[in-house]
């Protein structure tokens, strides 16, 4: 499919750049440069605006009566695939820009609301390559896929030492697809060899909540809990079949985010050094069994013979994954912070389902991040390296054996920063 622009409104204009490598699966590795550097933990933390996405209960312990902040990112990929009819190919050189923004007010002292605008998940891939017959010869595959959150937030001080808070906006999703496919059904078609080329947008409500507590002055724990999100993408899907033609569909792409829980502690030490750990579970299993595309109403006459209406279900089969990331804060003098951090998370994607569409195999994440103040900003800037080994597939899950005996590597380096600004 040609890619197009997103256009999907401001939650997702500028605010996201979608890649499939800062991720746990397509979940992102912490979000702003702060958590960013100490390794993506922002649980039991409240240091920071993105907490009403990580955990929404730590705004209330913000410091400042106002708060507003902002964030880009630079993610430059470094992607692989190769099969029988390709040679160990690289991706297309393209680095993604990456947002957020969030503002907060304390309406009490136990009481702070806030709105924030947050690139969530995502996943990317663009190569030219050999086709699969009957579509031999130089091809296009891409893929795009986007998550933005839109969450308006509730945070409350229950006690001294307790706090909750919740979240509940909106998520904004977008997917396109281009490239050779053989069709999987269950449909009329199935097993037929295509040219596709589909997109999708759509809205679907979020809902998240959390809680932290203060064991003691220096120590802090947190949980936080992230609902699924199942979307319904409107949108339009152009398929080629060998000797009927092309035909344009209206469709629909329905696709699940997974619902997440996490648990975190931060502990300061007598010499103001701060440990952090988080530790999450993704429901890779739940949400990403399969996606499905459902076509209908097609533009021309041979397919609405030949199959007026399609349902094509692509196979995923994820399975679980708990992400640990762990993260360091040394002050150093006139107020900077020096951090580092690491993440690990087991590859989601069993090697049967794996093609070049959805690469996100990375395991490892090795971060770095510096903070200073300038003329009244708080500003971080943060580098995450991510990588993961080669994976194989022997015999693919997909009908028509296009992914049999192939191979994917992939890496990225992130490049981020933030501005705070307190009130």
């Amino acid at each position: 499919m040609k890619v197009r622009s997103i256009g999907i409104g401001l939650a997702l204009t500028g605010l996201i750049g979608t890649s499939n490598l800062c991720a746990d699966g397509t979940i992102r590795d912490g979000v702003g440069a702060r958590s960013i550097g100490r390794g993506g933990t922002n649980i039991a933390h409240h240091d920071n605006a993105h907490v009403m996405l990580d955990n929404p209960s730590g705004l209330a312990r913000l410091e400042g009566e106002h708060l507003f902040e902002i964030g880009g990112h630079l993610l430059l990929t470094d992607l692989e695939y190769w099969d029988a009819d390709n040679p160990r190919t690289g991706d297309t050189d393209n680095p993604f820009p990456i947002g957020e923004v969030a503002i907060a007010k304390r309406l009490s002292d136990d009481v702070v609301v806030g709105l924030g605008m947050f690139s969530h998940a995502g996943f990317a891939a663009e190569y030219t390559m050999n086709g699969p017959s009957p579509f031999s010869g130089p091809r296009h595959y891409k893929s795009i896929g986007a998550l933005a959150r839109l969450l308006p937030t509730l945070s409350l001080r229950l006690t001294d030492r307790l706090s909750a808070g919740a979240a509940v906006g909106a998520s904004v999703g977008h997917i396109e697809f281009e490239g050779p496919y053989t069709l999987q059904g269950p449909n009329a078609l199935a097993g037929t060899p295509t040219l596709v080329d589909a997109q999708g947008t759509g809205v679907a409500p979020h809902w998240s909540v959390g809680l932290q507590y203060e064991l003691t002055e220096a120590t802090t724990i947190g949980i936080s809990y992230i609902a699924e999100t199942e979307m319904s993408l409107n949108g339009t899907t152009v398929t080629t079949v060998p000797l009927a033609g092309t035909a344009r569909y209206d469709s629909v792409i329905e696709k699940s985010w997974p619902k997440m829980l996490g648990i975190g502690i931060a502990h300061r030490t007598a010499a103001d050094r701060t440990f952090s750990m988080d530790a999450i579970w993704l429901d890779w299993s739940g949400s990403y069994q399969q996606i499905d595309l459902n076509l209908k109403t097609p533009d021309n006459p041979t397919f609405q013979v030949l199959a007026p209406t399609l349902v094509e279900s692509i196979p995923l089969s994820w399975r679980d994954t708990v992400s640990l990331r762990f993260g360091v804060e040394q002050p150093l003098a006139n107020d900077n912070v020096f951090r580092v951090g690491y993440a690990y998370h087991r590859n989601p994607i069993p090697s049967a389902t794996l093609t070049p569409f959805i690469q996100t195999t990375v395991e490892h994440s090795l971060c770095f991040g510096y903070g200073w103040n300038w003329g009244g900003c708080e500003m971080d800037f943060a580098y995450q390296w991510m990588f993961g080994p080669d994976q194989y597939v022997g015999t693919s899950d997909f009908t028509g054996g296009d992914f049999d005996q192939s191979g994917t590597f992939a890496a990225a380096h992130q490049f981020s920063l933030s501005l705070r600004r307190r009130r």
